[in-house]
């Protein structure tokens, strides 16, 4: 009996789950069961992910089928034992006493038997007939279906609610970036066209320059050939008799006096621009011609518009046009010294409302006049000493090479040159003046 009883055990070992028959084609799933090849891929058909175990329901991450061979060999030997086959368990039968579950056992929530009614395990329990469980169950069944339901109900508003909400987000969110696109846009058009523009004037500035280079060039050449021409006429009378040296000596002499060769300092000269002066930086003390071009300090302040580009601390106007590049020589003279005046440049960034440094620390390039006297506004300033007082001013600012220069404009004698610094902003001409000074450009 014991030995029928093992060989019952070994053949249910080696019968599917599934469909109940000897295993065909056996493989192991991730929770160590196994099935038929073809039972569990059917069981499996149509899913994507989350396979269960249909003996034990545990969950499989993927479709992970390994061959059991040795449950196979094992299968293929009791075949041939020609043995019954398992019988399956009867429907509605008690899998313990085989009779036909009739009763409903309140306590332990399942079906029994008359036999499991009698038995120690349910003798006191509360037990009643499958259909009427049924009912009584039925109802609380649908009890809890209602609420089940109300839950849908709730959740699926709610779920709609957080979808909505989304939705305006992700809407605003697009709005949004379709705003900072359309804003980057018309900035890269905007550079576009800036970068044409600056393109557009380097272009003319070159041509500019390439014109004064090549007039320069031509004029030093030309210089240099009459000069040449000079000395080897100088040097044959040099060695001719007397009476041919002496020969036209007045007209020689004269042609040595003329010879002139233009010196570095002339040469700023060439880069001479019109400045005009820039009404809307006027402090409301200075007065300013129709033309722009001269000015005057005054004791009594005008009724002028406070905009941000006006200085309203220091008497001080600026020209119209910046520098950002190139070489630049404007003529100032002073035609009333007044209290006194300064004149230079300044930077873009230098401060209109408030007091600010008149060094070049602080934006301000510049030569001041004062009671006859002359500075350098360094830190600490500079005392000048021009050979003689310059009646017209010649300003000269090299913005590559980082360098102002200041002159007597007559004479282009070099009052002052500010140590060589690269600029960074924009620069502007600057005049300041006091009560009854007056400047004008030339």
């Amino acid at each position: 009996m014991a030995a029928a009883a093992q060989l019952g055990n070994l053949q249910e070992e080696a019968t599917c789950s599934i469909c109940l028959e000897y295993f065909t084609d056996p493989v192991m799933i991730d929770c160590g069961h196994n099935f038929c090849r073809s039972c569990i891929t059917q069981s499996w058909e149509g899913r994507d992910g989350n396979f269960p175990c249909p003996q034990c329901r545990e969950i499989s991450s993927g479709k992970s089928l390994r061959p059991n061979r040795q449950l196979g060999n094992m299968v293929e030997m009791l075949k041939q034992l020609h043995l019954p086959p398992v019988k399956p368990p009867k429907e509605n039968l008690c899998e313990k006493h085989e009779e036909k579950l009739r009763l409903f056992c309140a306590e332990d929530q399942r079906m029994i038997c008359w036999v499991c009614q009698e038995s120690n395990d349910h003798k006191t329990h509360s037990a009643s007939p499958i259909e009427e469980a049924a009912k009584e169950y039925k109802v609380k069944l649908q009890e809890w279906l209602l609420v089940l339901k109300k839950e849908e109900v709730y959740f699926l508003e709610s779920k709609l609610k957080e979808e909505d909400q989304y939705k305006t987000m992700r809407n605003k969110l697009r709005a949004e970036k379709n705003k900072i696109e359309s804003g980057l846009e018309k900035l890269r058009q905007l550079l576009k066209e800036n970068e044409q523009t600056l393109h557009r004037r380097l272009e003319e500035m070159e041509k500019k320059m390439t014109m004064i280079e090549n007039a320069n060039i031509t004029k030093l050449s030309n210089q240099i050939t009459a000069l040449k021409a000079l000395i080897t006429e100088i040097e044959k009378k040099c060695e001719a008799p007397a009476w041919e040296l002496l020969k036209d000596l007045r007209g020689t002499l004269s042609r040595c006096i003329n010879v002139k060769i233009q010196s570095p300092e002339m040469a700023v000269k060439s880069y001479k621009v019109m400045v005009t002066l820039d009404p809307d930086t006027a402090q409301p003390r200075l007065l300013l011609s129709e033309g722009r071009r001269r000015v005057r300090g005054t004791s009594t302040a005008q009724p002028l518009p406070d905009t941000p580009k006006r200085f309203t601390h220091w008497p001080c106007v600026l020209g119209s046009e910046g520098f950002t590049s190139g070489r630049h020589y404007w003529e100032v003279q002073p035609l009333q010294e007044g209290v006194g005046w300064c004149v230079g440049v300044a930077a873009e960034s230098v401060d209109r409302k408030g007091d600010f440094t008149w060094s070049p620390e602080g934006g301000v390039w510049a030569v001041l006049e004062s009671k006859g006297q002359y500075k350098a506004l360094t830190s600490p300033e500079t005392p000048l000493s021009p050979r003689e007082k310059p009646l017209k001013l010649g300003v000269y600012l090299d913005y590559e090479g980082g360098r102002l220069s200041l002159y007597n404009a007559d004479s282009m004698e070099l009052l002052y040159s500010f140590p060589q610094a690269p600029f960074t902003q924009r620069l502007f001409p600057i005049f300041c003046l006091g009560d009854g000074a007056e400047l004008r450009l030339v």
